[in-house]
């Protein structure tokens, strides 16, 4: 088998939108440079995603070089919003974890409220190395993560998705199928490997910079949901279910933590350097 590569690269700004695929991004210890800084809270304060508002698809958001970003959807004129000054911050909580950030303003707010027709506040992680720390059940002291559900990054492969997909079209929403890449939101994306051997990865390099693979990734309802239309469906989740079912949890692609920091580059060699036992 040829060695796996690195297919691309995915910077989502703002949690729940879409974003760009560079072709190089940097590893910063908490993510991507540019990932997931940004997300919505609502009313009461808790983190705002597709699971809520499947909507959130329709908008992107672009990271502009000085850590401002531009958001877009359909029928609505752009909005730059820039990085907010970390004089105040409020309370937002993201799957039961309180984190503080720092409130974009009315002008974001008043733009994202609009799309979803409910009042929602954007806000900004200002300190990443210290806001908001991983799971200490997969984490080492001092790790912390970004506004992604609970990991730095999330790899995938292209031969797993190929696998599910002719999982899926065997079963009773064929139909539905094939599914790209994007239902499943991950950072970064590799080439080459067999189907579902991510599995037995446990840290690997991808160029330069080297990770520990945290724990699979259990998907959710965000995954139905066509990125380009907003409509929801029933797959993968029923086909997950009844061939990726580990635990309690329906898995597709691996948690990553950075053990360093450098640059990502589409078609960097993708090493495995140590595997689990079985």
């Amino acid at each position: 088998m040829p060695t796996p590569v690195l297919r691309s690269l995915h910077v989502r700004p703002v949690k729940s939108l879409g974003g760009s695929a560079p072709a190089e991004a940097a590893v910063e210890p908490w993510g991507l440079a540019g990932d997931r800084r940004w997300m919505l809270i609502d009313a009461t304060s808790k983190v705002v995603t597709q699971r809520q508002h499947a909507t959130l698809a329709l908008a992107s958001a672009a990271w502009l070089p000085d850590g401002a970003i531009r958001v877009s959807a359909p029928g609505r004129e752009q909005l730059d919003v820039a990085v907010p000054e970390p004089s105040s911050t409020v309370v937002g909580e993201i799957f039961g974890t309180k984190v503080e950030a720092v409130p974009a303003g009315a002008a974001a707010d008043e733009w994202f409220s609009d799309h979803l027709g409910e009042k929602v506040r954007l806000v900004h992680l200002d300190d990443p190395a210290h806001r908001r720390p991983i799971d200490p059940d997969h984490a080492l002291p001092g790790e912390t993560v970004n506004f992604a559900d609970g990991y730095p990054l999330l790899v995938a492969t292209t031969a797993s998705l190929d696998a599910l997909n002719s999982l899926i079209a065997q079963g009773d929403h064929a139909d539905e199928g094939p599914l790209p890449m994007d239902r499943f939101r991950p950072t970064v994306v590799v080439d080459g490997t067999a189907p579902w051997a991510e599995d037995g990865w446990k840290r690997l390099a991808i160029g330069d910079v080297t990770f520990r693979v945290a724990k699979p990734c259990g998907r959710c309802v965000v995954t139905t949901t066509d990125q380009l239309t907003a409509e929801r469906g029933k797959e993968p989740l029923r086909t997950l279910a009844r061939h990726r079912l580990i635990g309690k949890k329906m898995v597709f692609g691996q948690n990553l933590v950075p053990e360093g920091t450098g640059t990502l580059r589409v078609g960097d060699p993708v090493e495995i350097l140590e595997r689990t036992e079985r």
